[in-house]
């Protein structure tokens, strides 16, 4: 639908030209959106739940096998430590009852026992020491092994929940009112449907597994300081609040700007979209400069946000490691200070110290996760924005009359893009079954909102449309476009086939019904001029083909659908001269037995119409045949008389 002519839409907002309510993204977006849209971001992993419980459960055991291990690596240590010390016990020539005697009269309790269970024979016990390694070693394979397969399992449940929202935003695009599209640069539009879900992705894929691996790592890791030593352990505490403080404070601040990062991103590609696709207007008219500088103004205001954004959400990882660094110093001297005093093994503070590392660096980890949470928060806001807007009146469930005759009919109707500029109003007309209206008129008169109403791309506000006498409202959508045949004055072809684009409206086509609708609108007299005929593929902008060709595949396309309601809106405008008579012919046929309205600014191509309206500012101001309207001397003929007799004077629109 963004071939339909733009002339006779409203396209300000508030937002100025181009935008709409919804144009420019994210303007008015607050930091405190974050949590709300985190939570809604999350709760659409809900279809994938019984993965992400497994998911859940795999990386708790792999937390858990990893936290135990430095408990069980500290028993190595013991070992060793009381290994040595039982050698110097036995070069002293004291016995090893002595030696633990003496050490429980220092305070050393912990070296004592250990003392005492050993067999001090051979001094270091290497085969105690090896089986522990060997059981450290199988646990952090374990580990290992589970955290695997929780991120291949979690993998699943991002990509499947991506596809769905992908999916949503297609099917969203499809129930849309065409107003929305008049209201948004496409380019805003791609950003969302794309850069936006693709930055949704990543941050889910990066996000999810090193969070809840670092979070049930704090919980995990706190559990094993208070059973090694609770008071070492509420010293680690500490950081805790401090962290909190500082990512809070720094999360107020950046968020705002990840939302304005993507909605320069999005105002940025509407801006390129734009000028790649007119670019040859834009050099006709010598505005490679202007471009360029509006160019380099939005690509700066990207940068500024994104540096912004960037920066200040990196302020987080340098101050979380700064209070790491500080909480491990606390730690080791007072680990120090209790293995002096003998309340604690030196084991146990080397594990205890290895604790420290593991609870301080999950906290970095997640405090280095924000910055790219926040951003992918800030796209998913965007894209949610999307698919909360407004969409088309719900469509009906009723059917149409079974054999199709064709008469249109407006009763009473009014119709305006924006309240405050009233364009159609208490418009009343009936096109016979068969018959062809055409419909002239200044530009902005209403001649194309006209057979945008027929199509349903908008409800008129008051009054009714009939087809066959059934009110088009109680019509589903798809049912009454798919009996109607469309050629806009804008052509639209898709990378494909000529064969595949003529048959884009019945793809069950045959072979031979394909050629006839081509030798019918004159397609087969220039495809045998092409290198592979038929099987020529069409560049996606369809550059390959003259204007006047791309226009002959759209009405070949149309004829193939054999609407029972034909639209052509100023579909000859394209063609050369010689070519344009030609078409009168082949629309003469592809309009038999059917009711065309053809809208139309060269009156040569409808003198031979059954109906002609004159629209004026939405209102029909004259109707007849061409020689009734020209022997009333009235509006028709003054812009009949402006193209074939004052040509200078004549624009029509």
């Amino acid at each position: 639908m963004s071939q339909m002519k733009e002339t006779e839409r409203v396209q300000q907002g508030p937002g100025g030209p181009g935008r709409g309510p919804m144009g420019g993204g994210m303007i008015g977006q607050k930091a405190d959106t974050f949590w709300p849209s985190l939570k809604r971001l999350l709760a659409r992993l809900r279809p994938e739940r019984h993965k992400a419980y497994a998911v859940l459960v795999l990386t708790l055991l792999s937390v858990l096998a990893t936290a135990i291990g430095p408990k069980i690596l500290g028993r190595a240590t013991d070992l060793v430590f009381a290994g040595l010390i039982g050698k110097d016990v036995l070069s002293s020539g004291a016995s090893q009852e002595q030696a633990v005697e003496s050490l429980r009269a220092q305070g050393e309790t912990n070296q004592a026992d250990m003392l005492a269970s050993m067999d001090l024979t051979d001094g270091v016990d290497f085969s105690a020491v090896a089986d522990v390694l060997l059981l450290v070693l199988a646990v952090y394979v374990a580990a290992s092994l589970l955290a695997w397969l929780g991120g291949y399992l979690l993998n699943d449940v991002v990509q499947h929940t991506v596809l769905r929202m992908r999916s949503e935003v297609e099917d969203k695009v499809h129930r849309l009112p065409l107003g929305y599209f008049d209201k948004q640069p496409r380019g805003e539009l791609l950003s969302r449907a794309t850069n936006d879900i693709d930055n949704v992705s990543q941050t889910l894929q990066q996000t999810m597994s090193q969070m809840l691996n670092s979070l049930l790592t704090v919980f995990a890791v706190l559990a094993m300081m208070f059973w090694i030593s609770p008071l070492l352990a509420l010293v680690a505490l500490v950081s805790v609040p401090i962290s909190m403080v500082v990512t809070g404070a720094v999360m107020k601040r950046s968020q705002g700007m990840f939302v304005q990062q993507w909605r320069r991103t999005g105002t940025l590609n509407a801006h390129i979209e734009e000028t790649f696709s007119g670019h040859a207007i834009v050099k006709v008219f010598g505005r490679q400069a202007e471009s360029e500088r509006v160019f380099a103004e939005q690509n700066d205001e990207l940068y500024q946000a994104s540096y912004g954004a960037q920066f200040v959400s990196g302020l987080i990882m340098p101050i979380m490691m700064f209070v790491g660094n500080l909480n491990y110093v606390v730690i080791a001297v007072l680990g120090g200070l209790r293995v002096a005093s003998g309340t604690m093994s030196l084991g146990d503070v080397q594990a205890f110290i290895q604790y420290t590392r593991q609870f301080t660096q999950p906290l970095t980890q997640v405090a280095s996760m924000l910055n790219l949470l926040q951003s992918g928060v800030a796209s998913a806001e965007r894209v949610f924005e999307l698919l909360d807007a407004e969409e088309e009146s719900a469509d009906a469930d009723g059917h149409p009359a079974a054999t199709a005759r064709g008469e249109v009919r407006f009763d009473d109707v009014s119709f305006s893009y924006d309240p405050e500029r009233p364009l159609i109003e208490h418009l009343s007309l009936v096109a016979e079954p068969g018959s062809t209206v055409a419909i002239v008129g200044p530009t902005g008169a209403g001649k194309t909102t006209m057979v945008n109403l027929v199509m349903r791309f908008y409800d008129p506000q008051s009054g009714r449309i009939l087809v066959d006498g059934v009110d088009i409202a109680s019509v589903p959508r798809g049912v009454l476009r798919g009996r109607t045949g469309m050629v806009l004055q804008d052509t639209w072809l898709f990378a494909g086939t000529i064969r595949d684009n003529i048959a884009y409206g019945r793809p069950d086509a045959s072979e031979e019904e394909i050629l006839e609708a081509a030798r019918t609108t004159f397609v087969d007299r220039f495809v045998h001029s092409l290198p592979d005929g038929y099987d020529t593929m069409i560049d996606e902008d369809g550059s390959n083909l003259s204007a006047g060709e791309r226009q002959l595949v759209t009405i070949a396309r149309a004829s193939l659908s054999d609407p029972a309601l034909l639209i052509l809106d100023e579909a000859t405008s394209s063609v050369d001269t010689r070519t344009e008579l030609l078409l009168q012919q082949a629309m003469a046929a592809l309009r038999s037995d059917r009711t065309s309205f053809v809208i139309a600014h060269r009156l040569s191509t409808i003198r031979d119409a059954d109906l002609i309206l004159v629209m004026e500012d939405g209102s029909i101001v004259e109707q007849g045949s061409h020689d009734e309207l020209l022997a009333a001397d009235g509006a028709y003929a003054r812009l009949y008389r402006s193209q074939f007799e004052s040509p200078v004077e004549g624009a029509v629109g």
